[in-house]
């Protein structure tokens, strides 16, 4: 094995709870396109037996939780590997799941799942796993301590020697260099050469940093004695990210925008970046994979041959996503009672509850959005709120007010439960893609890819991969000024460019209208995982020997 790729959160399926949003289910995308390439990589993970969690919102709003319990049986196979962590001074029990990976080819890809949630563990111990980006600082601590202390214990037990890159995704894997340090007996650049971060957060509340006199409590035995970095520097807190640039040969942001924020957050650490991008055959609607392999055959193994998308005909390709839209709106009308129907052109918003994101921006002029949209346009919202984020849930708590108020109005809906199956229904299924974040917060912002590659254009602010993709007008439209982001601006520009360019071109111009689709999957092509993976290749992954 050369390459172990950590996360703690891997988005593979919504059949399996172990993740949250979009570091999870890019996790799985990387995997997915890594499998499809036959990399000799496998990837490392905690299996979190009560998910993330199932949301409910009542009619006002109001967001409630439950964690249904998750029972790894028949999706992962249990291994014959189980070990000891030395945690808040007593032995912990860790026992390892497998799930295979199959990518086109037919190489397997495996996926290990680190569960503390057994009998042979303190109830304490055994709550440390149970569900993802749950309990406190001490909670963090000891879930991260698994994920890299165990993970690379693991990759020892399983006779994984040989590897050539530790890929962190996100600072919740760092640990992992200090048990490296001591593997290679304190020699810190054998440590670095064989280790490689990506940094996702442009905010910096986003990155953990614990006290160092707490971890050490927790972690004793495991931290080195005499651990000087310039992450213990500040006010004697471990910041988890600079852990793991620090031992790094090598790190990225995840879009062109992003990487120069990440060099302006850390500028001590060389960062580059590369775009993320989405597994492109995952997250298409079925009805075009069947157009696709109807008229460009091998698509999926090489998705630049969808560039050909223009040899298709305009109504094969409009047809099919009507029948994507349907799909959507059958769906949608099963779950509320407000009747969305396919001849409305239907705006897409989902995704996390975070107040940087600005779900609320489409209604900053209430009177307006009525005067432009009356008649002429629905909108379907989904996505959760993190249980302790009190301003997240708010946040779906005023979308669905001010929704209720535009009853008999305009169709405002919010869909519950915002998963990985829900995620491709909305983006393969609505006819515009709306993306609203305060720039520059939006590292990259995966879904907006998603929606192109089915054809749906994106009306989005020019943050992350916007920022890169967006030819207005041509394969989408651009909102606000990327230099003086303002809501009162920002939300103006958004209802001019409905209003001006996006209605009339909708109900008015077909052919227009396909061609910005054909030109939104073009873009598309771009900013796939098979893209991005290969980057990942080149720039990283083949070591300078």
């Amino acid at each position: 094995m050369k390459i172990a790729y950590f996360s703690a959160e891997i988005g593979i399926s919504s059949s399996l709870p172990t993740y949250s949003g979009g570091l999870g289910v890019l996790a799985g995308d990387h995997i997915k396109a890594a499998g499809d390439f036959g990399l000799d990589m496998c990837a490392i993970t905690l299996l979190y037996r009560e998910g993330y969690f199932k949301q409910r919102i009542d009619d006002e709003g109001v967001q409630t939780e439950t964690h249904p319990r998750f029972d790894p049986y028949p999706l992962l196979k249990k291994l014959d590997v189980k070990f000891t962590l030395r945690l808040r001074e007593r032995d912990v029990w860790i026992q390892a799941y497998q799930f295979d990976y199959m990518g086109q080819g037919g190489k397997v890809l495996p996926i290990y799942f680190l569960d503390t949630d057994f009998e042979d563990n303190f109830t304490d111990d055994r709550n440390i796993s149970l569900r993802l980006y749950s309990g406190n600082k001490d909670h963090r601590i000891l879930q991260e301590a698994i994920l890299g202390f165990g993970g690379t214990k693991l990759l020892e037990h399983l006779g994984h020697d040989n590897i050539e890159t530790y890929h962190m995704n996100e600072g919740h894997c760092s640990f992992l260099v200090l048990n490296l340090l001591e593997k290679f007996k304190g020699n810190v650049e054998d440590v670095k050469k064989r280790c490689h971060f990506t940094t996702h957060t442009p905010v910096p509340a986003g990155h953990d940093h614990f006290a160092e006199s707490r971890v050490k409590k927790l972690l004793h035995g495991l931290i080195p004695e005499n651990l000087e970095l310039p992450s213990l520097v500040q006010n004697g807190r471990l910041h988890m990210t600079e852990l793991g640039l620090y031992f790094s040969r090598s790190a990225n942001g995840v879009s062109h925008l992003h990487g120069q924020v990440a060099r302006d957050q850390f500028p001590w650490s060389d960062i580059g970046h590369i775009t993320n991008g989405v597994h492109h055959s995952y997250w298409m609607g079925s009805p075009f994979k069947k157009l696709f392999d109807q008229h460009i055959p091998d698509w999926r193994e090489n998705p630049k041959l969808l560039l050909k998308v223009d040899e298709i005909p305009n109504d094969e390709i409009w047809d099919t996503h009507v029948t994507r839209k349907k799909y959507l709106l059958g769906y949608a009308n099963s779950q509320v009672q407000k009747a969305l129907d396919r001849d409305t052109l239907t705006i897409g918003f989902a995704r996390r509850a975070a107040t940087y994101k600005r779900a609320q921006l489409l209604f900053q002029d209430t009177e307006r959005l009525l005067e432009i949209g009356q008649g002429k346009i629905q909108v379907v919202y989904s996505g959760k709120a993190h249980p302790n984020d009190a301003e997240g849930k708010e946040l779906i708590r005023q979308i669905v007010s001010k929704a209720n108020k535009m009853f008999g109005k305009i169709k405002i809906i919010f869909l519950e439960n915002y998963n990985m199956w829900l995620g491709r229904m909305i983006t393969s299924g609505v006819d515009i893609w709306l993306n609203t974040p305060l720039r520059p917060n939006e590292a990259s912002g995966t879904s907006g890819m998603k929606a192109t590659l089915n054809g749906v254009p994106n009306l989005s602010v020019l943050d992350g991969w916007w920022a890169e993709g967006c030819r207005d007008g041509i394969n989408g439209w651009a909102i606000g000024d990327p230099e003086h982001p303002n809501d009162e601006k920002d939300a103006d520009h958004l209802y001019s460019t409905l209003e001006n360019r996006v209605i009339p071109a909708y109900y008015d111009n077909r052919e227009k209208w396909v061609s910005i689709m054909k030109e939104a999957i073009k873009t598309g092509v771009d900013f796939t995982a098979h893209r991005m993976v290969n980057e990942y290749v080149k720039n990283y992954y083949e070591t300078k020997k």
